[in-house]
């Protein structure tokens, strides 16, 4: 697993162990990530552990296990909180034990959108691969943690310059369950410069 040494906590977890081999969060209740958008709640509690760079180009990849995920919207993965109106996140969400939600959610300026499709409630390993060319970014799925499947690309209009990026854990509604991250690992950036179309002239 990668160095933790500059990872910190954005809303320290009562019940978490960081050990050599991973990192297991014990989710609390009502915790949650979401702005303003079809509900018109405003959700920024979620604990997450994130680590900062200025580094333009690059690839985090994360192996997260919840076979303790029980509850509606129970949820980890990975994400990228700049701050409470500016976020994107990755993750499987739990809905009964016959389907779950894997997508992503994209927050510019306070306001969300959510981009899933379903899969079978029996999936309890998944692995993300979160990829940065400037302030662009891709966010790919893995049953395997080698052939990755395109989720989103996105842009980020405060994403840009330095940011921070790790995981998280949450539950929204009343629940909690263990989430465990493994196989923590910065690499070259595996999001390829796009070689069809040509950008427009300026």
């Amino acid at each position: 697993m990668m160095n933790l040494k500059g990872f910190k906590w954005n809303r320290e977890p009562e019940s978490y162990e960081v050990l050599p081999d991973r990192i297991e969060v014990v989710t609390k209740p009502h915790t949650d990530l979401w702005q303003r958008t079809y509900y018109h709640f405003r959700n920024d509690n979620a604990p997450v552990f994130q680590i900062e760079t200025e580094e333009k180009y690059f690839s985090f990849v994360v192996k997260t296990e919840f076979q303790d995920s029980h509850h509606r919207f129970d949820q980890c993965g990975i994400v990228m909180y700049l701050d409470s109106e500016n976020w994107l996140k990755g993750s499987i969400e739990y809905e009964n034990e016959q389907y779950q939600h894997l997508g992503s959610v994209v927050t510019n300026n306070g306001y969300s959108d959510w981009a899933t499709t379903e899969i079978s409630g029996d999936i309890k390993e998944m692995w993300y691969r979160f990829s940065r060319r400037e302030d662009d970014y891709c966010i790919e799925c893995s049953r395997d943690g080698k052939t990755f499947s395109q989720m989103r690309i996105c842009h980020m209009l405060k994403g840009a310059d330095k940011i921070q990026f790790g995981i998280y854990a949450c539950s929204p509604e009343e629940s909690s369950f263990k989430a465990v991250f493994r196989h923590m690992e910065m690499q070259k950036c595996q999001w390829l410069p796009h070689d069809g179309q040509q950008p427009d002239e300026e």
